[in-house]
């Protein structure tokens, strides 16, 4: 995948390969801010939205697990799995928008990584999520 340009510069795909449906739904990108912390991004497009012109549930709470993952990077150390995923709507934008997510780690065990986070447009949170990562053990 090319580096993103515009709103998305400074912004990464996964480093060695891709994700064939993250891809197709977003696709998404990320980068580490200078205080450590990580942000994730994505251009909202006509495709990601409902017929009511807002972007649809599903691309947000897809865009929040891949958060998920993104924020978990410097700790998951290895493939995982989602095992819990919540999340509540808070309000709707539609296409043209920048999109963007941040989080915590709340706890990291030795099989599981708990995290929580916003997806936001601006000033506006769109989305508060929260998950379980389950570690795969190679």
């Amino acid at each position: 995948m090319n580096a993103p340009t515009g709103r998305l510069e400074g912004y990464q795909a996964w480093e060695g390969g891709t994700d064939p449906f993250e891809d197709y739904a977003g696709p998404y990108f990320f980068k580490k801010m200078e205080d450590g912390s990580i942000k994730c991004a994505f251009e909202a497009l006509p495709h990601h939205c409902n017929g009511g012109g807002f972007l649809h549930g599903g691309s947000l709470m897809t865009f929040a697990d891949y958060a998920l993952f993104a924020l978990a990077g410097d700790v998951l150390d290895g493939p995982g799995v989602t095992v819990s995923f919540n999340s509540e709507f808070i309000s709707a934008v539609g296409s043209g928008n920048l999109i963007e997510a941040t989080g915590e780690v709340v706890r990291n065990t030795r099989s599981m990584v708990f995290l929580r986070g916003q997806v936001f447009c601006g000033d506006e949170t769109l989305l508060n999520f929260s998950g379980v990562i389950k570690r795969i053990r190679k």
